[in-house]
């Protein structure tokens, strides 16, 4: 094991010598009859933000899809390789997910390449082709008069939610089971300074403290 990382050697004998024996017969379960997580998570690849961390999740609890700045691409179904579509699809029509959660958050690298290379986007660039897909056909992202850069970034990192939500609906096996109410989606934004957390509340298209109670 030359060469691989101590921290995560120690790191693993902490959870075999503290966590595990605590969790061991879940493990078991989980061995032998699979998973069956309720929610499905859609992430950030960013180390700062773990959907397991921030919602308290022990094994078998969370399906997660993480990439660069929580993207859900519109339903496409062409020779290409779909990353995000096939963790989608497995978890709508194999595990059978009751909710999935689009988790966005503050300083998202992403969403920072994204703004820093509107005009134009970098051609050949993975990061840049990645991010391209935030945007319709036609539509312009722009920053407003008198908004700064930092409710800029906030604005857009919050708007890549919505967006996912939106292209969410494309996907026929999604839109099906959303319509007969047997699969909700959900939007969140994670204050990484603060460890604040915030839950969409679709109908008024607002961000709300999950410290607040229902409907405050």
């Amino acid at each position: 094991m030359t060469g691989f990382p101590q921290h995560l050697l120690e790191g693993y004998r902490t959870f075999t010598s503290q966590r595990l024996p605590t969790e061991q017969s879940r493990y078991r379960e989980l061995s032998e009859r699979g998973q069956s997580p309720q929610v499905m998570v859609i992430g950030c690849c960013d180390s700062r933000v773990s959907p397991e961390v921030i919602f308290d999740a022990g094994p078998g609890e969370l399906f997660v899809m993480r990439n660069i700045a929580n993207l859900v691409p519109v339903y496409q179904p062409d020779s290409g390789a779909h990353g995000v579509s096939a963790a989608l699809e497995y978890a709508v029509t194999v595990l059978r997910v009751k909710h999935i959660v689009v988790l966005g958050h503050a300083q998202c690298g992403g969403i920072r390449a994204f703004i820093d290379n509107i005009e134009p986007l970098s051609p050949g660039d993975f990061i840049g082709k990645w991010m391209a897909m935030f945007i319709k056909p036609g539509e312009t992202v722009s920053q407003r008069d008198h908004e700064t850069m930092a409710d800029f970034t906030v604005r857009i990192e919050k708007a890549a939610v919505f967006r996912s939500l939106e292209n969410l609906m494309t996907f026929p096996f999604v839109r099906t089971l959303v319509e007969r109410g047997e699969l909700q989606l959900h939007g969140a934004y994670f204050g990484v300074k603060e460890g604040s957390l915030f839950v969409l509340d679709q109908a008024a298209k607002e961000f709300h403290s999950a410290g607040e109670p229902a409907g405050g």
